[in-house]
């Protein structure tokens, strides 16, 4: 696998996006603002995008925000969730970052649990889906 990042949105990451959180989910409200200033991650296993993932600096809390995290399914069970995870936290230690946040959906919990992630604040629900917040600070 390797990784590339990129400064906007690439059509790789967007149709990874459209087939997991809009086709497999039912997400109706996938893509924001937010895109036009993230950072987007892609692994690639040889020519074909596997997963993506996008992280910006939020300026109010004045923190690091991963988000948007799927693997195609015929990828899961390969831990390109973990890799996703582990080379956004690596960009964002190299841009000074020392903690990372992030708004999980509640099911996905335990997995952010073992990368090492806490929740914290009340849940919430996006699209009537329950979602929580978690921390992580980066070594």
């Amino acid at each position: 696998m390797r990784t590339v990042v990129y400064d906007a949105l690439p059509e790789e990451a967007r149709k990874i996006r459209e087939m997991v959180f809009m086709q497999e989910q039912g997400f109706e409200e996938e893509f924001d603002t937010i895109d036009d200033y993230a950072k987007h991650l892609i692994l690639f296993d040889g020519e074909v995008a596997a997963g993506t993932c996008r992280f910006f600096l939020d300026r109010e809390r004045k923190q690091y925000v991963i988000g948007r995290i799927a693997v195609l399914r015929q990828y899961r069970g390969q831990h390109l969730g973990a890799e996703l995870l582990e080379q956004a936290e690596i960009q964002i230690k190299r841009a000074g970052g020392e903690t990372v946040i992030l708004h999980a959906q509640k099911q996905a919990e335990p997995f952010y649990e073992k990368q090492g992630y806490a929740e914290y604040g009340a849940p919430d629900f996006e699209e009537g889906c329950p979602h929580v917040w978690m921390f992580k600070k980066l070594n």
